[in-house]
Order: C-alpha cells, then structure tokens, then sequence
C-alpha cells in the first residue's frame, strides 16, 4: 500500500502558511494496530462454543445451553469492560418477533446485543463493528445438535468484543457502536433491526464493519494465508433513486459508492497492522451468499464484509462428523488466533481513525467540463461537530486504479481548483483531516458517492 505525502509540503512557500499539513502519518494508531490480544479471543471463542449450540432457534432460558445463555453472557461481557472504562459504554438489547418466514416459522424474539461509545463532540455519528451470535450446522432449522461455531461466528464476537476493550481506553469525537447481532443464519433479522433502529432513530452512520469468520487462515485449497484480509464493498447504493441513476451515468461513481471508499479506507487502514494486506473485493459478499452488512447496506448506509481471505467449506454449516477420514464440523481447533487478532486490529484502526477525524466532507460537488482546470466544492462540518478539523485533502486517481493514487493538502477551504488536471481523466475526491492526521474516508462528488449530511 502508498502512502501519500501532502502535495503542499513539496512546496519551498505553501499558498496556505496559516494551514500547515497536519502529520501524514497518526502514531498512536500503531499502537491500536496491536493491542488486540490473541489469548482473550481465544478465551472468548471457547466460552461461546461451551454454550454448545447458539441457534436462533434454539432455547433462550437455559441457562447454560442455547442462544439465550450466549446473549446474557455477551451483555455482560460488555457490561464489565463498561465498567473497566468507569461506564463509558451503554449496554442494551436489541429486540425484534419474527415469524412466518421461511427459516423462521413460528414466532420468535431475535435478541441482539449492543454497547455504543459515546463520542466527545459529534454522538450522532456512529461507526459499527458487528458480529454473529448465532451457529448452525447443514440443516439450517436444526436447534438441538452441537454447534460450535467456533469461526463462524465466534470469532466475530469475539472480535467485536476484545475491539471494546480495547477503544473503550480512549475517548473519540465520534460515536462506537459494539453490537453481536442475532438470527444471522436464519434471515439477518438481527441486522435488520438494528438498521431500521438506527434509520427512526436518524442515527449518522459513517461505516458499518461487519465480521463474520475471521479466524480461519488455512483455506480448503491448502493454501495458508495469515497476512490478508478480505473486505467486500458493494458498488452502487441500493436505495439509489432513477434519477441519480441518470445522474452517475454521465458522472462516474460505479466504483465510488461510500461503502467502496470504505473499503478504500480500511486498506489503507491496514498500514497500521504488522504484516496484514486487504484485498478488496468489489462485491456485496461472496457469490449467492450474505451478511449482516446488507441490512444496512439495504437502507444506504455504508457497510463492508471483513473476513478471512481462505475459507475451509468443511468447517462451515456442518454436522460434527468424519467421513473417510475427513473431519468436518466449525471447532476450535480450526481457528487461528493470532490470524483473528489480526483481523481485530483492522478493524481497530479503522474504527478509531474514522472516530477521531471530522466528519466526511457533505455536499461534494465537481465542475471542470471543456476546461483544463477540475474545481471540487464542498460543505465543512459545523464547528461544534469537528472541533479538531484541521482541513481537507483533495484524492485524485486514473479511473482504472483501485486505490488513491495522488493527494493534495489544500487546508480549511471549502472550494480548491487543480490546475492543469483534466476532469475527463480522473476519478476526483475529498477528506476531512484532523489535526492529528486522522482522515474521514474519502468522498466523491455527487449523490453516488455521499455519506450523507449533518
């Protein structure tokens, strides 16, 4: 992965003496990038698999086995690390009646758990980092068999969880949102409650990081990776209307949707983790599969797949069993700790450098056509929502690369013109930066690519 020096600092006389570069580079997100603990995921994953099977629909009031036991332990996992950070975090359930679905059929309360960091000065922003609670083994409607589900999606949890313990250290601008969400394997209900909670309730979602499986490295092909992670992005938003359909067709944005450019973000993210790459996948999840990501995703929210970049099939939505010696079933012994920490602390970095820096940049607009000069506008964030807001920055990239390629510093503005740089060849954008150099995601102009307003 690059990283970009602002363009102004190669300049003997910056134009903007009074709005010096703030630092290319955040150093306490190195320490971030490795704080997450291999020893208490592992901890964790063996304390969810010891619930033996967590079902959706398997018992809520045992208080030893099923899914209701497995609820009441994470609501209370999540209560003591409230309590290590002197109550800095709210911990509360999540609760929806399914019935008459497919995987569902008669009525059932879907209970999901989440804890939400306040932020300092904008609370109504929120980043999410979610996991699975919920198992199951081949026959989706089984409740009753052992089912571990160590990778999928204990480790998820246990990602989620150890993320907790770990930002709740510090305080951030920006909102936190924790959440071990429920009814996964059997329609994504626990997602879907949540978004719909979070759209009443007008909640500005920033990035949704959904982790499911992200313990696996040793893949059914025999390749073993624990140096990359996956990230599934999403292109065009589903709620996109006809016309800023219209709109993008002659503009761009196919690949520019806000959930890629936090796919973008969270690549670049990975510099703060030893040994760690992202591969980006431009995809809403595997092929014919889902996550709890699409619920938001659904309602326009910016939200990504991260996850193992090998899957084991035999270790997915299997009975416990050996068959001519091949061993199937999600156990423990198919997890890679250290791998899972990894992982963790991508989504670390990538929580605490969205909700440390200002909110991105509302209202990006481009004009540049017949000219050889591209002109970027934008709204800045009122000051009570972005006291650390330094300035912004201006990504520019060839339309076929995947990543920023070019980026330059232009301070507290809200218009700069590129000379010399032809609309018709790139792809164009802008960050909001803090003072300490942390960025907002990238955001490209127009309706495709908008994280909203605020």
């Amino acid at each position: 992965m690059r990283q970009f020096l602002p363009a102004l600092a190669l300049l003997a006389a910056p134009a903007f003496a009074h709005d010096a570069p703030p630092p290319a580079e955040t150093p306490w997100l190195h320490d971030i990038g490795t704080a997450p603990s291999a020893a208490r995921i592992e901890a964790d994953v063996r304390k969810l698999v010891s619930f033996g099977t967590r079902h959706t629909l398997s018992s809520q009031t045992d208080p030893k086995r099923g899914i209701g036991a497995a609820t009441a332990w994470i609501h209370d996992e999540f209560e003591r690390i409230s309590r290590e950070c002197g109550g800095c975090l709210e911990v509360r359930y999540v609760k929806g009646t399914v019935q008459g679905e497919p995987r569902i059929p008669g009525p059932v309360e879907v209970v999901s758990v989440i804890a939400i960091q306040r932020g300092t000065a904008d609370p109504n922003r929120y980043v999410i980092m979610s996991g699975d609670i919920d198992s199951r083994v081949s026959d989706v409607m089984n409740a009753t068999a052992d089912s571990p589900g160590a990778n999928d999606n204990a480790s998820g949890i246990a990602g989620t969880l150890e993320a907790a313990r770990v930002l709740s250290r510090q305080r951030f601008p920006g909102s936190i949102v924790y959440a071990a969400l429920s009814g996964e394997e059997q329609g994504l209900f626990g997602g879907k409650f949540l978004a719909q909670e979070a759209k009443k309730n007008g909640w500005r979602i920033e990035a949704v990081l959904n982790n499911d499986m992200i313990g696996n490295s040793a893949g059914l092909t025999g390749v073993v990776d624990n140096t990359t992670a996956r990230v599934f992005a999403e292109g065009t938003r589903a709620n996109e209307t006809a016309e800023e359909a219209r709109q993008r067709r002659f503009t761009g944005g196919e690949v520019d949707s806000p959930t890629r450019n936090l796919a973008r973000y969270i690549d670049r993210m990975a510099d703060y983790v030893p040994n760690l790459d992202v591969m980006m996948v431009y995809r809403l999840d595997r092929f014919g599969r889902g996550g709890h990501h699409r619920p938001f995703n659904d309602l326009g929210y910016p939200a990504v797949r991260v996850m193992e970049t090998n899957e084991n099939y035999d270790r997915q939505h299997q009975d416990l069993r050996t068959e001519n010696g091949r061993v199937y079933g999600d156990t423990i012994e198919g997890v890679d700790f250290a791998y899972a920490a990894k992982l963790t602390a991508l989504n670390t970095v990538s929580l605490a450098g969205m909700a440390s820096a200002p909110p991105p940049p509302a209202n990006v607009s481009i004009e540049g056509a017949v000219t050889a000069d591209t002109t970027l506008k934008w709204t800045r964030a009122p000051a009570k929502q972005a006291p650390n807001l330094a300035g912004y920055k201006l990504y520019w990239r060839l339309t076929t690369e995947p990543q920023w390629t070019h980026s330059r510093w232009v301070g507290d503005v809200t218009e700069f013109t590129l000379k010399n740089t032809v609309i018709d060849n790139y792809f164009f954008g802008v960050a909001a930066v803090a003072k300490d150099g942390t960025e907002s995601p990238v955001v490209f102009p127009g309706a495709a690519g908008s994280f909203g307003g605020y």
